[in-house]
């Protein structure tokens, strides 16, 4: 076995712009390759066939699906972050909220300074972190 990374699915030709918004606000980040459909292939030409990003040295694959599904993201999985100090998870939420879902607001639930869990506009789940 190589390696082990998350793997994010999108439709509608989502996952470039995912994947530029997310590096684009959390530092540390950056995308390291991408594939996209050709004019032959089975998924629209110039969406990602395959792409990694990584996010403060995380590695992620994701895609834009050449198929249909009846299925999207789901909280059931979620990329949790640690931050580091109050402004950093207080802006980040911001930046991901906005067009998103809050699951939990911003608050301290006890088991953390601080903590928030919510859906961003392209459906993918986050829980924000300000450990004790």
């Amino acid at each position: 076995m190589s390696d082990v990374k998350p793997f994010l699915m999108f439709q509608d030709g989502k996952a470039e712009e995912a994947m530029n918004y997310y590096t684009s606000i959390i530092e540390d980040s950056e995308i390291i390759s991408i594939v996209r459909y050709g004019s032959n292939a089975t998924g629209e030409e110039g969406t990602v066939m395959k792409a990694v990003f990584s996010l403060k040295g995380q590695e992620f694959m994701c895609i834009d699906s050449n198929r249909k599904h009846e299925f999207s993201f789901t909280p059931s999985f979620s990329i949790y972050v640690n931050c580091d100090s109050e402004k950093e998870i207080n802006e980040l939420y911001e930046k991901l909220i906005t067009n998103g879902q809050v699951l939990m607001p911003l608050n301290n639930y006890g088991f953390s300074t601080k903590f928030g869990w919510l859906n961003d506009r392209f459906g993918v789940s986050w829980q924000l972190n300000l450990p004790k």
